[in-house]
C-alpha cells in the first residue's frame, strides 16, 4: 500500500515536471536579476507552510554571492511583531499590503506563494502591488485561484 502511494506521487510528479512551462521560470530569474542589477527590491510572502517557504528563499536571494552581492529581499511574514500589529491594527487581509505601501517602490518584485490562490492577504498584496507599479509573481497551487489571473509572472 505504502509502495503504490509513492509510486503513484513519483507519476504524477514526473508528469508535472515534464508538462510544466519552464520559460515562466525563465522570465521571473531574468526579472529578478534585473532587479538585483537595478538595486531594486523583491518581496515575498505566503501564509502558514508558504510564509515558512518566502522566508527560506528569502535567505537564500540575500546569501546569493556567487557574483557579487546578494539580493536585497523582504519576507513580509518573518517579522512577527509587525505581522500581528498590522493585523490587530489594520486586519489580517492587510498585513501584507500595507507593508508593500511602507516599503516597496517602482521596479520591486513581489513574488507570492500560495496553494490556493484566494487567500485576501496575498490578493491584497497583489492589488497594492500592482498600483505601485511592483512586478507582480506568484507560485500557485491547486488550480491557481484568483492569483492565477491577477498576476504578471504566474507560476502554475
Amino acid at each position: 500500500m505504502i509502495k503504490k502511494s509513492l509510486d503513484d506521487y513519483r507519476n504524477r510528479l514526473i508528469s508535472c515536471i515534464q508538462s510544466f512551462d519552464w520559460s515562466v521560470v525563465d522570465q521571473l530569474a531574468q526579472k529578478i536579476k534585473i532587479s538585483q542589477q537595478d538595486d531594486k527590491q523583491i518581496f515575498l510572502c505566503g501564509n502558514g507552510g508558504s510564509a515558512a517557504n518566502a522566508m527560506h528563499i528569502a535567505n537564500d536571494f540575500l546569501c546569493l554571492r556567487s557574483k557579487g552581492k546578494g539580493a536585497k529581499v523582504i519576507a513580509l511574514p518573518a517579522n512577527q511583531a509587525i505581522v500581528t500589529c498590522l493585523a490587530n491594527d489594520t486586519g489580517y487581509e492587510n498585513i501584507f499590503a500595507a507593508q508593500l505601501e511602507q516599503l516597496g517602490g517602482t521596479g520591486d518584485i513581489l513574488i507570492v506563494l500560495s496553494g490556493s490562490g484566494n487567500s485576501s492577504n496575498i490578493l491584497n498584496a497583489i492589488t497594492v502591488a500592482k498600483k505601485m507599479g511592483i512586478l507582480t509573481c506568484a507560485i500557485l497551487g491547486f488550480d491557481g485561484g484568483k492569483c492565477l489571473n491577477l498576476v504578471d509572472i504566474p507560476l502554475h
